[in-house]
């Protein structure tokens, strides 16, 4: 097993870890996890022997047979096949030394070749190297195709077959997937399930680690701690140490209680589709978060947008496409308030574009695209991080949106986003891509967009930011279109899906897990058609459904508003009351000396007390009249 003893590992002078221990067993798959910068690919460069320890000590069995992915890949001539098979060293130094054999005639050390070859696999090593580079979306004609000719994205996906074909005792992954789009991500978890060697990841993908993962090594405050289990229970056991720990528990089962409300009002809907039993689902997670929400630095929500036009955005019969190329064509839906719509679809198919055609960055190469005069439009690309004044500071972006905001305004603003103090004042040219995609939605969210076109928005984030980013989509009453690969948060943000393929962009009837079940049917069944609301009335039928949910929509809106209204002020009040009990904490307000301040204390504490109870019982008579109302329009039609 990996034996992690009291080690102390600095970086550059500062502190990464100190006196931490942790083990893994062998053949246990294990998800470190911690914020940006806690030391997660330091411990992998020392797994891998690449740096040594201040202190301590870290013990490996001697021959495990270690892979990890590479971060570099030289633009080659070779093949993507034979440069995934050069991941398995072995089987390349027998073939080399098989080789040398043969040139000299040397009959018994051919023999003997041929039999270790044969005890590796190395006679269905080509074939083994297809499934993998299939399984991570390479088609049959690009195995043949140059490295060289590989997009970056791509090339990290050949560097992760790499290492899967290795056949190591330990297997480091980092990140693996940020460079696949949700059918990848499937595979590999499959892949990794079955795998029967030690595994450690570092991932920010929540469903990633539940499917894949039994032990979580969590690295916080400098040190590490073990929780046996998936990610889901890591979080259910840390939210219970911080509930046992944390003085403010009241103000945490406030966000319990308002989390318990949303899972009740999708309750009533759970039997209706499958869509609202995934969301239940996330929410149900969500609850288990509270504790850990509570103390979180990361804190953002949403503005209430100044207009939210009906629709948003017209398309008619578009097609999209690069030059003479068509990616997509009879493009036909529209966007109004409260479109919460995930884009599915294999990588490549055509997702990006679509986004990239609503956000004005590509032309319609025919149709008609209208957008509301009053749209205002929150773009997130991952091309943005690049659009950044490398020399500019957090808090200078912000006052280049907002010259008449005062700097303690946009402190407190920013400073929701992770970059309080100094942070707030630092250029933004040697920030992580983590701090500059915090950074650039801060931006997005500044501006109170109307309209959210989301494009892998979680890349480079971490598990803390990303959660933040769920819970503000949440409440978000504009409309949004999502492509991500991080299923987590389309399970739990996105109402409605569509499938983007065969040029061709379609409803899907059903949820993440039925996408799973298609794409296996596909696999089998190329000619399998995705259900798809296409299939099930005419046009018509379609465009009347529509309307009718615009108008439905339209007409809870008031409520929705006035339950919103509600639930900021009973966050607002559960704060006040916090900052109450805190300074009543305090052992000096009760001497002698401070009795008037003590009894207008106990006032406001009780003031306060009452506010919230009354606060909290009009929001609760709130949602119960807008379930009401949501089940009497649905049972309507």
């Amino acid at each position: 097993m990996i034996d992690v003893r009291d080690i102390t590992l600095m970086r550059g002078g500062e502190i990464l870890l100190q006196e931490a221990s942790f083990s893994v067993f062998p053949g246990h798959k294990v998800g470190l996890i911690g914020a940006n910068g806690s030391g997660k690919s330091s411990l992998f460069a020392l797994f891998r022997g690449e740096i040594s320890l201040d202190s301590g000590d870290c013990d490996i069995p001697r021959g495990w047979r270690l892979a990890s992915v590479k971060q570099e890949t030289p633009a080659l001539a070779s093949s993507a096949l034979d440069y995934v098979i050069d991941g398995d060293k072995q089987y390349r130094q027998l073939q080399q030394q098989l080789s040398t054999a043969e040139q000299q005639d040397d009959g018994r050390a051919i023999g003997d070749l041929h039999d270790q070859i044969a005890q590796i696999g190395g006679y269905d090593i080509e074939p083994r190297a297809a499934s993998l580079l299939a399984g991570l979306g390479f088609s049959q004609a690009q195995l043949q195709q140059p490295v060289k000719d590989f997009s970056g994205g791509w090339r990290m996906r050949l560097n992760l077959a790499q290492a899967l074909i290795a056949r190591a005792d330990l297997l480091l992954l980092d990140e693996p997937t940020n460079h696949l789009d949700v059918d990848a991500i499937y595979w590999l978890e499959g892949w990794l399930q079955q795998y029967d060697g030690t595994l450690v990841i570092i991932a920010h993908d929540r469903d990633f680690l539940d499917n894949v993962t039994q032990q979580i090594v969590h690295i916080e405050h400098k040190t590490t701690r073990t929780y046996t289990g998936n990610y889901s229970q890591f979080e259910r056991q840390r939210a219970e140490q911080l509930a046992q720990q944390q003085a403010s528990f009241e103000k945490e089962q406030t966000v319990r209680k308002h989390l318990q409300t949303y899972i009740d009002r999708f309750r009533y809907k759970a039997s209706k589709a499958k869509q609202a039993q995934s969301r239940i689902k996330a929410l149900e997670k969500l609850s288990a978060q509270a504790p850990l929400r509570a103390q979180s630095a990361i804190r953002f929500e949403f503005a209430e947008p100044d207009k939210l036009p009906n629709p948003l955005v017209t398309m008619r019969n578009l097609q999209a496409g690069y030059g003479t190329t068509v990616i997509l064509k009879d493009i036909k839906f529209n966007l109004v308030p409260g479109s919460r719509i995930g884009l599915l679809g294999r990588n490549g198919a055509g997702k990006s574009t679509l986004i990239k055609l609503i956000a004005g960055q590509l032309e319609p190469q025919a149709g008609e695209l209208a957008l509301s005069t009053s749209v205002k439009l929150g773009y997130f690309a991952q091309h943005q991080l690049e659009l950044l004044d490398p020399k500019a500071s957090a808090l200078l972006h912000l006052q280049r949106l907002d010259a008449r905001a005062s700097e303690q305004q946009l402190r407190d603003y920013i400073g929701g986003f992770g970059f309080s103090g100094d942070a707030a004042t630092q250029a933004v040219a040697p920030m992580s891509g983590g701090e500059k995609a915090r950074l650039v939605l801060a931006l997005i969210i500044y501006q109170k967009p109307n309209l959210l076109l989301l494009d892998e928005p979680t890349n480079h984030l971490d598990l803390e930011m990303r959660e933040a980013l769920v819970f503000a989509l949440q409440s978000f009453t504009g409309a949004m279109i999502v492509v991500s690969h991080d299923r987590h948060l389309l399970r739990s943000t996105v109402d409605d899906f569509y499938l983007v393929a065969d040029q061709q962009v379609q409803p899907f009837d059903g949820d993440l897990d039925s996408y799973h079940q298609w794409l296996q049917q596909q696999a089998k069944n190329p000619d399998a058609a995705a259900p798809s609301e296409a299939n099930s009335g005419n046009a018509d039928t379609r465009k009347a459904q529509k309307r009718l949910e615009a108008e439905r929509r339209q007409a809870l809106k008031p409520l929705k508003d006035k339950v919103r209204k509600l639930e900021q002020q009973v966050d607002k009040l559960a704060g006040a009351l916090e900052q109450i009990n805190e300074r009543l904490a305090d052992a000096d307000i009760y001497n002698e000396a401070r009795k008037a301040e003590l009894a207008d204390v106990l006032k406001q504490q009780a003031q306060t007390q009452q506010q919230l109870s009354q606060c909290e019982h009009d929001w609760m008579i709130a949602e119960e009249e807008l379930q009401e109302q949501t089940t009497d329009n649905y049972a309507d039609n």
